[in-house]
């Protein structure tokens, strides 16, 4: 994470301006599909599980007060990940849904509340709670009381098929006990692994010299997914039922009776379910759980609530793409005490001086923390972004001893400091006013309009400060930019201090400095023929950009990728954008009223786009890349068509395209797409198991038509 995006997301989603709002919404969805791969797809975790549920409980927070700026690849939208390539993939006759949190008590009552509203009930019905196990969810499919096949959740539609894997795990009987077996019957429960049983498998891995594990979850994932059966039943893994999929019949009308009844026929349950009928009950019993949680011989995340009366369940039915019927109350982030024992500045690529901890090692949720964020001067002061006391004004000093806490960014946050372990010697902390990277002055920028002083403070060296250069070039063949394939962050360090990359423009001559260099990259450390060659078919590979990419690969200030495809669509092409920029730059009033017109533009955003094309040094750079790439025109949308200029909602289940081609079309036609129904909405598409969205459009009179009317409206019948 740069460090711009680090200071946007220490911003309160209250005062996020709607520009803020859509570049947080694209790098959270950006962050969520990546860690998503992590846990999902490899097993390799990178951050906890309390610092994914922060980063999803601030992508809705924003999309609750921003409802228009929902994303079609919308975190809130998705369950687990896609099945991996490696594997036969398994469809799950019911989808495996994932379940809403609580992190509060109060979200627990509420929790309760809205069940019994939504059911018009006098009397609050019975609810069960279950541990949470911190594993890989798994399916399992019996037909006459047979083992056919076993699934891991996947996507929540289709998943990896690991049947022969889970018939190694002892808690996964074959054959099911017991007669009046039903002819189908689908378990679904967590694959885990204990602590003593991960303790001891990597004594023997340290024995063999051979690399530790990380967790026992992830150890558990990663031996279920062997593709050699023989591997996975060498691990000690184990198995909880607690839930079911397609059932020809069912044995019980409550949650318990049915977990009862998998008992019955052969399967391990938790010995701590029970069922409760009072909100105190319920959170007596979770708070029992979270302190004997360090005793459990399994690692937990939570608790899980649901409606025990499966008659219940059925009429709450599920909301998106969770039951409304379920919860998981999940346990607050760990925190620890350690030494902040230096703070360091830290030069982004728009100048701005992000400080950060150097802390005294210490383990925090199973992970070592040695560095935290402290995002800006104020936040090291005390002083937060409203200008209100953090920490109750408590400063932050080398050699303090301080409370951190995972939770919400892959760098830990420092939440507070001990003044009575405080040195008597100690000394307020001095944020530099000099860039330590170049020497040029640091300042706090002053919002013309408002008057506002900017929370960080920035370095005006723009392209000399070497700092800002690289990170510039960092940014460049980024994933949502450039995405030069080899070009990582190493390697433009490298590049950079050996003077063979100093902007944009030189990656594209690389190939033919160095047919011309004494030095060959090929004969550098760490490359060869084969290495060097593939760098550069992957830096030719990209000399033809989509438009947007080129703009947003440019890095400039308060252009993100949503931004950079909102005035690519606009211009269409390079030669309209950079006529329009060389005329904003000479104070052409058309062009900016043109500019501050496009839907999602400020002056803000119009404001950086002058400053970048009023730097002469960025005008160069920027024209020496032109010579070199050329960025793809925009497919410009139908103005003539019948839904050009109109707002659109999808709702529902779309069968004859998905959401993304449906968002795609009417974009191609000249419509708006929305995430949310609003006065302003013009047409809702609904598809089966439409709720919410065709209620409120009902209710506002807002055209609605099904997805065959769509299509015969838009000409693709």
């Amino acid at each position: 994470m740069s460090n711009e995006e680090l200071n946007l997301a220490s911003l309160s989603v209250d005062i996020l301006s709607e520009e803020q709002a859509k570049s947080e919404l694209a790098r959270l969805a950006e962050a969520l599909l990546y860690h998503d791969a992590r846990y999902h797809g490899d097993d390799t975790p990178e951050i906890s599980d309390g610092e994914y549920d922060q980063l999803k409980r601030r992508n809705l927070a924003i999309e609750q007060r921003f409802p228009d700026l929902a994303r079609a690849d919308s975190p809130s939208r998705r369950v687990g990940f896609a099945a991996l390539d490696k594997f036969e993939k398994i469809n799950h006759s019911i989808p495996m849904l994932s379940l809403g949190n609580a992190f509060t008590d109060e979200d627990v009552t509420d929790f309760w509340d809205r069940v019994c509203k939504f059911l018009k009930l006098d009397k609050a019905p019975e609810l069960t709670a279950e541990p949470k196990i911190d594993g890989l969810s798994l399916s399992l499919r019996y037909e006459r009381g047979k083992l056919v096949s076993a699934g891991t959740r996947g996507d929540g539609v289709t998943g990896e098929n690991v049947t022969l894997n889970a018939k190694t795990i002892a808690d996964v009987p074959s054959v099911l006990m017991g007669d009046d077996i039903p002819d189908i019957v689908e378990i679904r429960g967590e694959v885990y692994m204990t602590k003593q049983s991960f303790a001891d498998l990597n004594e023997r891995m340290e024995r063999e010299g051979k690399p530790l594990y990380v967790n026992p979850r992830n150890t558990a994932a990663g031996s279920l997914r062997q593709l050699d059966s023989g591997i996975t039943a060498q691990r000690p893994l184990k198995f909880f039922a607690y839930a079911w999929g397609e059932m020809s019949e069912m044995p019980s009308d409550t949650q318990m009776g049915m977990v009862q009844q998998m008992e019955a026929w052969g399967f391990v349950t938790n010995p701590l379910m029970n069922v409760f009928d009072t909100p105190e009950s319920l959170l007596e019993h979770y708070h029992d759980i979270e302190e004997g949680r360090s005793a459990l011989p399994y690692d937990i995340d939570g608790v899980v609530y649901k409606v025990n009366d499966l008659a219940l369940q059925t009429r709450l039915s599920f909301r998106a793409n969770n039951p409304r019927w379920a919860i998981a109350h999940k346990f607050p982030a760990e925190k620890a005490w350690t030494i902040l024992k230096d703070i360091e500045i830290q030069v982004g690529r728009t100048g701005a001086l992000t400080p950060v901890a150097r802390l005294e090692p210490i383990t925090v949720g199973g992970v070592v923390v040695t560095n935290a964020t402290l995002h800006n001067e104020d936040y090291i002061r005390g002083i937060g972004n409203d200008g209100k006391p953090l920490r109750e004004g408590r400063d932050l000093r080398v050699g303090d001893t301080v409370m951190i806490q995972r939770a919400g960014d892959v760098i830990p946050q420092i939440l507070d400091v001990d003044l009575q372990k405080r040195a008597a010697d100690s000394a307020e902390y001095i944020f530099p006013t000099i860039c330590p990277a170049c020497g040029s002055k640091a300042v706090r920028e002053e919002n013309a309009s408002s008057g506002k002083v900017d929370s960080i403070r920035r370095c005006t060296g723009g392209l000399i400060c070497p700092a800002q250069a690289v990170e510039q070039l960092k940014h460049f063949v980024g994933r949502n930019a450039f995405d030069i394939d080899g070009l990582g962050d190493k390697q433009v360090d490298a590049f950079y201090r050996d003077g063979m990359i100093m902007n944009p423009a030189d990656i594209f001559t690389l190939r033919e400095r160095d047919t011309r260099s004494l030095k060959r990259l090929k004969d550098r450390e760490g490359w060869g023929s084969t290495s060097a060659e593939k760098l550069f078919d992957a830096i030719d590979a990209r000399r033809d950009i989509q438009f947007y990419r080129f703009i947003f690969g440019l890095g400039i200030r308060h252009v993100g990728e949503q931004t950079a495809k909102d005035l690519a669509k606009t211009y269409g092409g390079i030669d309209a954008f950079s006529a329009a920029m060389k005329a904003l730059v000479g104070g052409d009033e058309a062009t900016m009223s043109d500019l501050l017109a496009i839907d999602g533009i400020g002056s803000t955003v119009a404001n950086g786009l002058k400053a970048f094309f009023s730097e002469s040094r960025n005008v160069s750079v920027y024209e020496a890349l032109l010579e070199q790439v050329k960025p793809i025109p925009t497919e410009q949308a139908d103005s003539s068509s019948s839904v050009s200029g109109k707002t659109v909602v999808f709702t529902g289940s779309l069968e004859r395209m998905t959401r993304d081609e449906a968002k795609a079309m009417a974009e191609r036609f000249g419509a708006k797409v929305s995430g949310s129904v609003s006065a302003k909405t013009d047409i809702v598409v609904a598809g089966p198991g439409a709720g919410s969205k065709l209620k409120k459009a009902e209710e506002l009179g807002v055209e609605t038509m099904d997805e065959d009317a769509w299509l015969a409206l838009v000409g693709q019948v």
